[in-house]
């Protein structure tokens, strides 16, 4: 059973609509599908919600990304919740804009929240829910790619993710996280199969040919 869900992030309006946020978009959005009033809280450096019908804890670290864990750190603490019973929510750069995934432990890839979160809680085995946003183009770093705002096709995928995501997070809830997982990546491969192939450029004559065919006069 998922008793704390924590979405990462960083705080501000100049990071509100960049990659590293993605894990800020779904929490914010499940709140508002669900009535839910996210609160700074002080003592956990955060914004903090419940989900009433579950008794999960709703979490947003207000601290910036690679200070993610403390605010994790402390309400587990508080509330004696186990890392097995946290999903951490954040963006992935081994996906594309559209993919979700559900995982449990594993490498962190780099993340700077994640890898706070792991230090803090001495332990990877807490459950992620990864967003993809794909990779930085040649010559950019994962670092300031992140921090970039996605363009518009990109988003929109994005956001589809995060819708397909948000159906199965009641059953990750409930404890029923394998079913979840299943539905989530099965709906996931079914809509990678549905994208259309990039359409063939046209081939284009060699010289030669092209020559052969003014002399001749064939069109």
């Amino acid at each position: 059973m998922i008793r704390l869900v924590v979405g990462l992030g960083n705080p501000g309006k100049e990071h509100e609509r960049t990659r590293h946020n993605a894990g800020f978009w779904l929490v914010e959005r499940f709140a508002s599908a669900n009535g839910i009033v996210l609160r700074k809280d002080n003592k956990f450096q955060a914004l903090v919600g419940r989900h009433e019908p579950s008794g999960a804890w709703l979490l947003m670290p207000q601290s910036f990304m690679n200070a993610s864990g403390r605010a994790v750190q402390m309400l587990a603490g508080f509330f004696k919740i186990k890392p097995e019973e946290i999903l951490v929510v954040h963006d992935e750069l081994d996906f594309p804009p559209g993919t979700a995934r559900i995982k449990q432990g594993g490498g962190i890839a780099g993340h700077n929240g994640l890898k706070d979160i792991s230090q803090r809680l001495a332990t990877h085995d807490y459950w992620r829910l990864r967003l993809g946003v794909g990779k930085p183009p040649a010559g950019m770093e994962g670092a300031d790619y992140v921090l970039q705002r996605p363009p518009a096709e990109e988003r929109a995928a994005l956001d589809a993710a995060i819708e397909s995501a948000l159906a199965v997070l009641p059953q990750c809830l409930s404890g029923d996280i394998q079913n979840a997982m299943q539905k989530l990546h099965t709906d996931d491969k079914r809509q990678e199969d549905k994208k259309p192939e990039p359409k063939k450029e046209p081939e284009k004559e060699s010289g030669f040919r092209s020559s052969l065919k003014s002399l001749f006069g064939k069109k």
